[in-house]
């Protein structure tokens, strides 16, 4: 990298695009997003579990089609799609075809019953689930000037930033509807409208089924006074240097993603649904059957962390049913809308 290719300023889209998924880009590295940080996905195979579930009751509001698909949205290296395989019924896992979108290489080890693709295929009828996806689509970022116009941030491989063009046209009208900035100096927003729009081609794959996108989230009541971009490298949270050397993340508006028929909850209360509650396990086994206990005692702790206030908990979970009864949230969650 030349010294004059160091110094070009970019918007923060287009600098986390190439950070990301440039030839030498963060998620093109061989460890994984598992060697820099932890998901819901690697703190418990409960929650593959409860994915599976998720797949069944999709699957029953599908009638039980001859093929049932779901998709891995940013599948990391297969550890979902291959923890859902393994805990699914016998009977369903032989209609499912499993389908993993990533733009890294696929995983040698990987399951042949995992179909590796670049996007998701068309015409799916079943589940399409997107878990930490949507924080790592690239979006601009905004601060407001002196004179209280919100402008574009213009930032360059070093992480310096400085301030570019007043923000206008439909990134103007995005901020205005979902996150209006008040004219405060200093005020920053991430302007999710290209995270809506792949949201909604992603959903737009789906004939018959469910999507869930489920992610770091903040809806219209609570939008943070000076953004969320950050980033991450070796489980650690670090400044945003659009290098390739770490993870460049910021949090979803997911009530400006949501389609009609939408809803949110939290990742506590989607879990409780699925049947992980972290309930402790009664003493009396403890006598019993001991062996039983410890390892029901440490399922109850990796469900406390999955569902815990402060934490993976508070996650959102959009819920995007097609052509369906909305399986997970009725009578649950909020209308995105």
């Amino acid at each position: 990298m030349t010294a004059e290719a160091t110094d070009e300023w970019h918007g923060w889209r287009t600098a986390a695009e190439a950070a990301l998924y440039g030839p030498d880009g963060f998620y093109r590295r061989p460890e994984g997003p598992a060697g820099h940080f932890r998901t819901s996905v690697h703190a418990s195979p409960l929650f593959a579990g409860a994915v599976a579930r998720l797949l069944c009751r999709v699957d029953e509001a599908l009638g039980r089609p001859e093929r049932l698909d779901v998709v891995d949205m940013a599948a990391g290296r297969g550890e979902l799609i291959t923890g859902v395989l393994a805990a699914l019924p016998t009977e369903v896992a032989a209609r499912t075809r499993a389908y993993a979108v990533e733009i890294a290489g696929r995983p040698p080890s990987l399951d042949h019953r995992i179909e590796w693709l670049p996007e998701p295929p068309p015409r799916i009828t079943g589940l399409l689930f997107a878990n930490e996806w949507l924080d790592n689509v690239p979006v601009e970022v905004a601060e407001v000037d002196s004179a209280g116009v919100p402008r574009r941030i213009l930032v360059r491989r070093d992480g310096t930033e400085r301030l570019g063009e007043p923000v206008a046209g439909a990134a103007a009208k995005w901020l205005e509807r979902w996150w209006p900035l008040e004219g405060v100096e200093g005020a920053r927003a991430e302007i999710g409208l290209p995270r809506d729009e792949a949201w909604a081609a992603a959903v737009a794959t789906l004939d018959r089924g469910l999507a869930v996108a489920v992610d770091y989230a903040h809806t219209a009541p609570g939008r943070p006074p000076f953004g969320t971009l950050t980033g991450f490298r070796e489980g650690r949270e670090t400044a945003p240097v659009p290098d390739g050397s770490c993870d460049i993340t910021a949090h979803v508006a997911l009530d400006a993603c949501a389609l009609p028929g939408a809803a949110l909850l939290t990742q506590r209360a989607a879990l409780h649904a699925l049947g992980i509650t972290g309930a402790r396990p009664p003493l009396e086994l403890a006598s019993t059957s001991p062996a039983e206990y410890v390892r029901a005692l440490a399922s109850a702790g990796e469900a406390a962390e999955l569902t815990a206030t402060g934490g993976l908990g508070d996650f959102g979970w959009l819920i995007q049913p097609v052509g369906i009864p909305n399986v997970l949230a009725q009578g649950q969650g909020t209308p995105a809308h």
